[in-house]
């Protein structure tokens, strides 16, 4: 797989992920936000909570299960705190969340990934 074929898959998980939030009411505020700490997928929110969301494209479940690993978290986590001033609001939860895209599956979305 070329690095083109990596990008333009990891941009058509995005645009999964990101329809499928949007089908569970969530609103889609950015896309690929980088940071000089990291990047974040997709910026969502609904309601009072506000997400920052690591998306996985992986051919397996069992492979997107260990896909967000612990360095690539504190990243998210390290740009969510960046980008928090320019999205969050008064009051607001925020948590880092992830969606994994396996073909032939719906799209599984879990919240609260990080805890750290």
């Amino acid at each position: 797989m070329t690095r083109e074929d990596a990008e333009r898959g990891g941009r058509r998980a995005e645009t999964i992920a990101a329809w499928w939030l949007r089908l569970k009411g969530w609103a889609i505020l950015a896309r690929r936000v980088r940071t000089p700490v990291g990047e974040v997928d997709l910026v969502a929110r609904r309601g009072c909570t506000l997400a920052f969301v690591e998306v996985k494209a992986r051919a397996t479940a069992e492979q997107a299960a260990f896909a967000p690993d612990d360095y690539r978290l504190r990243r998210v986590a390290a740009a969510a705190e960046a980008l928090s001033p320019r999205y969050a609001r008064e009051g607001d939860d925020l948590r880092i969340d992830a969606v994994f895209i396996v073909p032939g599956r719906f799209p599984r979305h879990l919240a609260n990934i990080w805890l750290g």
